[in-house]
Protein backbone atom coordinates (compact mmCIF):
# COMPACT_ATOMS: atom_id res chain seq x y z
CA UNK A 1 0.00 0.00 0.00
CA UNK A 2 2.27 2.44 0.85
CA UNK A 3 3.98 1.93 -2.57
CA UNK A 4 1.00 2.40 -3.98
CA UNK A 5 1.04 5.82 -1.89
CA UNK A 6 4.41 7.06 -2.89
CA UNK A 7 3.28 6.55 -7.17
CA UNK A 8 0.00 8.88 -6.01
CA UNK A 9 1.85 11.31 -4.56
CA UNK A 10 4.35 11.74 -7.37
CA UNK A 11 1.53 11.64 -10.01
CA UNK A 12 -0.58 14.36 -7.92
CA UNK A 13 2.52 16.56 -7.55
CA UNK A 14 3.06 16.50 -11.75
CA UNK A 15 -0.08 16.98 -12.25
CA UNK A 16 0.20 20.44 -9.77
CA UNK A 17 3.42 21.57 -11.49
CA UNK A 18 2.36 23.57 -13.70
CA UNK A 19 -1.18 24.99 -11.87
CA UNK A 20 -0.15 27.88 -9.95
CA UNK A 21 2.87 29.58 -8.38
CA UNK A 22 4.57 27.71 -5.29
CA UNK A 23 4.46 29.33 -1.40
CA UNK A 24 7.39 31.18 -2.10
CA UNK A 25 6.22 32.85 -5.23
CA UNK A 26 8.01 30.77 -7.66
CA UNK A 27 6.73 29.09 -10.73
CA UNK A 28 8.65 25.61 -10.99
CA UNK A 29 9.79 23.43 -14.17
CA UNK A 30 12.16 21.37 -14.85
CA UNK A 31 15.40 21.99 -12.55
CA UNK A 32 14.55 25.96 -12.44
CA UNK A 33 11.76 28.30 -11.16
CA UNK A 34 10.70 31.27 -12.88
CA UNK A 35 9.56 34.63 -10.91
CA UNK A 36 7.57 37.66 -11.93
CA UNK A 37 8.49 39.42 -8.73
CA UNK A 38 10.11 42.50 -10.66
CA UNK A 39 6.89 43.65 -12.05
CA UNK A 40 5.59 44.76 -15.67
CA UNK A 41 3.55 41.80 -16.51
CA UNK A 42 2.60 38.44 -15.41
CA UNK A 43 3.44 34.64 -15.57
CA UNK A 44 -0.32 33.10 -16.26
CA UNK A 45 0.73 29.33 -15.97
CA UNK A 46 3.87 27.30 -16.70
CA UNK A 47 4.57 23.42 -17.53
CA UNK A 48 7.10 21.24 -19.43
CA UNK A 49 10.58 19.76 -18.07
CA UNK A 50 13.03 21.55 -20.72
CA UNK A 51 13.74 19.38 -23.26
CA UNK A 52 13.25 19.25 -27.02
CA UNK A 53 10.28 16.88 -27.14
CA UNK A 54 8.90 19.28 -23.70
CA UNK A 55 10.24 22.87 -23.50
CA UNK A 56 9.33 24.72 -20.69
CA UNK A 57 6.38 26.61 -21.49
CA UNK A 58 5.75 30.07 -19.83
CA UNK A 59 2.54 31.61 -20.35
CA UNK A 60 2.85 35.89 -19.89
CA UNK A 61 0.65 39.07 -20.12
CA UNK A 62 2.07 41.97 -20.67
CA UNK A 63 -0.12 45.09 -19.66
CA UNK A 64 2.52 47.60 -20.32
CA UNK A 65 5.37 48.31 -22.77
CA UNK A 66 8.16 48.73 -20.94
CA UNK A 67 11.16 46.12 -20.95
CA UNK A 68 10.42 43.14 -18.17
CA UNK A 69 12.85 41.23 -16.40
CA UNK A 70 12.14 37.17 -15.98
CA UNK A 71 13.92 35.72 -12.87
CA UNK A 72 15.03 32.50 -13.17
CA UNK A 73 16.70 30.41 -10.87
CA UNK A 74 18.23 26.85 -10.64
CA UNK A 75 15.06 25.14 -8.33
CA UNK A 76 18.52 23.08 -5.94
CA UNK A 77 20.94 25.89 -5.86
CA UNK A 78 22.67 23.64 -3.14
CA UNK A 79 23.38 20.37 -6.03
CA UNK A 80 24.22 23.70 -8.54
CA UNK A 81 28.15 23.20 -7.95
CA UNK A 82 28.07 19.19 -8.42
CA UNK A 83 25.61 19.51 -11.72
CA UNK A 84 26.47 19.43 -15.39
CA UNK A 85 26.34 22.71 -17.33
CA UNK A 86 22.68 23.95 -17.36
CA UNK A 87 20.18 24.45 -20.71
CA UNK A 88 16.99 23.92 -21.74
CA UNK A 89 14.15 24.56 -24.12
CA UNK A 90 12.29 27.50 -23.22
CA UNK A 91 8.67 28.40 -25.42
CA UNK A 92 7.72 31.82 -24.27
CA UNK A 93 3.85 32.79 -24.92
CA UNK A 94 3.24 36.42 -24.53
CA UNK A 95 -0.10 37.62 -24.62
CA UNK A 96 -0.54 41.73 -25.52
CA UNK A 97 -2.77 43.21 -23.21
CA UNK A 98 -1.03 46.83 -23.41
CA UNK A 99 -3.23 48.03 -25.93
CA UNK A 100 -1.15 49.10 -28.49
CA UNK A 101 0.03 46.61 -31.54
CA UNK A 102 3.99 45.35 -31.66
CA UNK A 103 6.08 45.16 -34.33
CA UNK A 104 8.49 43.08 -32.65
CA UNK A 105 9.99 41.63 -29.44
CA UNK A 106 13.16 40.90 -27.93
CA UNK A 107 15.22 38.78 -25.39
CA UNK A 108 18.24 39.38 -23.84
CA UNK A 109 20.46 37.24 -21.07
CA UNK A 110 21.72 38.67 -18.09
CA UNK A 111 23.98 36.54 -15.30
CA UNK A 112 24.11 40.02 -13.49
CA UNK A 113 20.57 41.69 -13.24
CA UNK A 114 20.87 45.13 -15.47
CA UNK A 115 24.51 43.88 -17.66
CA UNK A 116 24.38 42.22 -20.76
CA UNK A 117 25.42 38.53 -20.90
CA UNK A 118 28.76 38.29 -22.65
CA UNK A 119 31.31 35.71 -23.79
CA UNK A 120 32.71 35.59 -20.57
CA UNK A 121 29.82 34.00 -18.35
CA UNK A 122 29.04 31.20 -20.35
CA UNK A 123 25.03 31.81 -20.79
CA UNK A 124 24.15 32.19 -24.08
CA UNK A 125 20.97 31.34 -26.05
CA UNK A 126 23.12 27.88 -27.33
CA UNK A 127 25.86 30.13 -28.83
CA UNK A 128 28.37 26.88 -28.23
CA UNK A 129 26.13 25.50 -30.74
CA UNK A 130 23.73 27.75 -32.78
CA UNK A 131 20.80 26.01 -34.29
CA UNK A 132 18.71 28.07 -36.17
CA UNK A 133 15.85 25.54 -36.04
CA UNK A 134 15.73 25.77 -32.25
CA UNK A 135 14.39 29.76 -32.74
CA UNK A 136 11.11 30.21 -33.32
CA UNK A 137 7.89 32.20 -33.50
CA UNK A 138 4.60 31.90 -33.94
CA UNK A 139 3.76 35.44 -35.03
CA UNK A 140 7.40 37.01 -36.33
CA UNK A 141 9.25 35.97 -39.40
CA UNK A 142 12.62 37.43 -39.28
CA UNK A 143 14.53 36.56 -35.81
CA UNK A 144 18.28 38.05 -35.49
CA UNK A 145 20.70 36.42 -32.95
CA UNK A 146 23.51 38.62 -31.35
CA UNK A 147 26.12 36.41 -29.17
CA UNK A 148 28.28 39.35 -28.71
CA UNK A 149 28.69 41.95 -27.35
CA UNK A 150 25.57 40.65 -25.27
CA UNK A 151 23.57 37.63 -25.94
CA UNK A 152 19.95 39.14 -27.68
CA UNK A 153 17.25 37.78 -29.92
CA UNK A 154 15.32 40.16 -31.86
CA UNK A 155 12.01 39.25 -33.76
CA UNK A 156 10.30 41.22 -36.19
CA UNK A 157 8.28 41.30 -39.63
CA UNK A 158 5.23 40.48 -37.86
CA UNK A 159 2.86 42.40 -35.51
CA UNK A 160 0.84 41.33 -32.45
CA UNK A 161 -2.44 43.48 -31.85
CA UNK A 162 -3.87 43.87 -28.36
CA UNK A 163 -5.67 40.47 -26.89
CA UNK A 164 -3.31 38.48 -29.46
CA UNK A 165 -0.45 35.81 -28.01
CA UNK A 166 2.79 35.02 -29.82
CA UNK A 167 5.09 31.80 -28.85
CA UNK A 168 8.70 32.04 -29.10
CA UNK A 169 10.73 29.27 -28.79
CA UNK A 170 14.90 28.61 -28.31
CA UNK A 171 17.35 26.83 -26.43
CA UNK A 172 18.85 28.71 -23.23
CA UNK A 173 22.33 27.16 -21.96
CA UNK A 174 24.84 27.75 -19.32
CA UNK A 175 27.96 26.30 -19.42
CA UNK A 176 29.37 27.80 -16.27
CA UNK A 177 25.41 27.60 -14.07
CA UNK A 178 25.33 29.73 -11.33
CA UNK A 179 22.18 30.11 -9.12
CA UNK A 180 19.92 32.86 -10.18
CA UNK A 181 19.65 34.86 -14.11
CA UNK A 182 17.65 37.07 -15.69
CA UNK A 183 16.05 37.34 -19.25
CA UNK A 184 14.83 41.03 -20.41
CA UNK A 185 11.85 40.73 -22.48
CA UNK A 186 10.75 43.50 -24.66
CA UNK A 187 7.41 44.45 -26.69
CA UNK A 188 8.72 46.84 -29.76
CA UNK A 189 5.94 49.52 -31.09
CA UNK A 190 5.73 51.29 -34.43
CA UNK A 191 7.70 54.74 -33.65
CA UNK A 192 6.04 57.88 -34.96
Amino acid sequence: MTRRLRILAALLSLALTGAGPADDGRWYAGSYSFSDELGGFRILSISGSGTREDPIEIREAFDSLAPVTLVIRFAKPAELKATVPGSFHLRVVTVNRSGLAWIGFGFELQEIRGKPSDFYDGLSFGQADPDPALISSSRFMHFESRFESFDRLNFDEGHLDPGEQSKFGFFVSDVTPVAEFYLVEEPRIPSS
